[in-house]
């Protein structure tokens, strides 16, 4: 089983799973909310932990280029206004990064509609999966599956093309 470790994002789950019982299973029989809850809580704590892993995916593969550590920053824009200000980087670095964007840019152009959609919902703008299928028109599992895709497809598009994640 898994352990959440930062005390606030726990809460969030717990208070998230409490949510659930109670919009979805609020006419049920008090006796079985124990159970309900239980795995309610579960699902929670591992759509968690597939948050986290493929945001540090991409938060590993675009940090190297971000020199402060604001999180408020989006990586593609810091990595941009490097290469154009960065007055202690070489010529040869500038070029590195310029393409890497590019190359990122790219294949994020070719993943298909929704997975694009979904995956620049869920991992740019930092929406949560109940925002994003609601602004897709599409069930959670079918944003789960569409940026479970994209990732997966942008990861080997990378490593394909030398850049190691």
């Amino acid at each position: 089983m898994f352990a959440i470790r930062n005390e606030e994002t726990a809460l969030d789950i717990v208070q998230d799973a409490m949510m659930r019982i109670a919009e979805k299973y609020g006419d049920r029989p008090v006796a079985e909310w124990p159970m309900l809850f239980q795995r309610i809580l579960q699902n929670a704590i591992r759509d968690s932990y597939r948050r986290s892993k493929v945001r540090s995916l991409w938060t590993t593969l675009l940090s190297s280029f971000s020199s402060n550590d604001d999180e408020d920053t989006d990586p593609l824009e810091t990595i941009a206004a490097e290469s154009e200000s960065d007055g202690l980087s070489t010529p040869h670095r500038q070029l590195e990064r310029a393409q890497l964007l590019a190359a990122i840019e790219k294949e994020i152009e070719k993943l298909p509609p929704r997975q694009r959609e979904a995956f620049l919902m869920r991992y740019w703008e930092e929406m949560d999966i109940a925002e994003t299928a609601a602004a897709m028109g599409c069930s959670a599992g079918s944003v789960k599956t569409h940026c479970s895709r994209a990732t997966q497809t942008l990861a080997a598009a990378l490593r394909a093309k030398g850049i190691e994640l």
